[in-house]
Parts: C-alpha cells; structure tokens; sequence
C-alpha cells in the first residue's frame, strides 16, 4: 500500500456515514490529546498577546473603549486620507458617525473594480486568537462579504475584547460555526519570493489595523 492509499484510506473512514463509500470502516474517535491553551492568562494578558503578535505581523494596533471609538475611527481614516469607505450592512451607525468620508455599502453586484477603487473599509469581526495573533471573519452582518476585506487596500478591524478574544486556536473553533465562510488573518497580506523579497498587499489589503474595543 502506498502513502497515497493510506491517506485516501483514512480520509474515507473519517468521513460521515451518509458519505463514507461502501466497505469503508468507521475510523473511530480521533484522540485529542494535545493542549486546548498554553497558559493561564487574565483578559487584560490576553490582549496584550494578541497585540503583541498583531505588531510582529506589521498590523498596526490601537485600543480604545466605547466613547473614544468613533474619534479613533475617524482620525485613522483621516491619517489614510480615505475619502470612501466601505461599510458592512450591519455595522453599528455610531462608530463612523464621526468620519469624514462617503460610505459605501457592501452590494452583492458590486464589482471588483468598483471594490477596488474604495479607499478604505471598517468591520468587525467573529474572533481574534491572542496565541497566533489571528482575526477570525465568518461573513457575519457586521463583516460583511469576504471581498469586501480581500479587495480594499486598507482594513480597518474592530475586536470587542474580552468577549470576541479567546487564547487558542482549539478554543476559537468550538465557537465557530464551520459551515460558514471562515476568514483567518494574520497580519496584513503579504508574499515572498524565491529571494524572500517580501511584497504586501498580493492577496488582502496592504494595511491592516486592529482596534481593541474595551482593552485599555
């Protein structure tokens, strides 16, 4: 049997039974042994973590509480010199009521082009991992369609913390749903080359910022 055949082998017992073709026996519970958290920390460690990661992968990080949220909006935008700014269906009036820029809607027959030439977009989002320093979108109606966070060259991301941050990876997927679109990231987009030549901005935005709603 080749390693091919024993992949495709397990492959076909892991599956469902409904799935699983005929003669294929069940593959039994899969042991889950390994460590669910790599420490105990306090919500406030947590974010630090996760803030600490965000900056290695080159996203910039701000915190913030519920007031100083709309003038912090406002002033990145600014800074960016966005004129447009993309907004997801169900993300909350107040948070760019201070911000100087038209807002564009998240439509089904925008095309890309039309995406493109947004200048910035703002969502939230359904978690952050403080271990991986990873943001997590499932397309929920305050993050709209995943394009619309691929295709602008700026991304602004708000994290309700403590209550959308979790430690672990492990922990994060008993909380996601996985039959919806799972977007992971981790920093902004970026590629190397043969030579290691690092060029952002491939496949996502060049530039990605994080805000710490209620982290201070």
């Amino acid at each position: 049997m080749t390693s091919k055949d024993r992949i495709l082998a397990r492959i076909r017992r892991a599956l469902p039974e409904p799935e699983r073709p005929s003669g294929a026996e069940p593959l039994g519970d899969i042991p889950r042994d390994y460590l669910h958290v790599h420490g105990d920390r306090t919500p406030a460690e947590s974010a630090d973590l996760l803030a600490a990661h965000l900056s290695e992968y080159r996203a910039k990080v701000h915190r913030t509480d519920g007031a100083g949220l709309p003038a912090l909006l406002a002033r990145l935008l600014a800074a960016r010199g966005a004129r447009t700014v993309l907004v997801p269906p169900a993300l909350p009036a107040h948070w760019l009521a201070a911000a100087d820029a038209a807002l564009v809607q998240d439509r089904a027959e925008s095309t890309p082009y039309e995406l493109d030439a947004v200048d910035s977009v703002v969502t939230g989002c359904a978690l952050a991992v403080a271990e991986t320093g990873t943001i997590v979108l499932d397309g929920g109606p305050d993050q709209g369609r995943r394009r619309i966070t691929l295709i602008p060259d700026h991304h602004v991301c708000v994290v309700r913390v403590p209550e959308q941050l979790v430690d672990s990876v492990p922990q994060a997927l008993a909380r996601l749903d996985p039959t919806r679109p799972l977007t992971w990231i981790s920093g902004p987009s970026a590629t190397s080359d043969i030579e290691l030549d690092r060029v952002e901005g491939v496949h996502g935005p060049r530039t990605l910022e994080v805000v710490l709603l209620g982290a201070q």
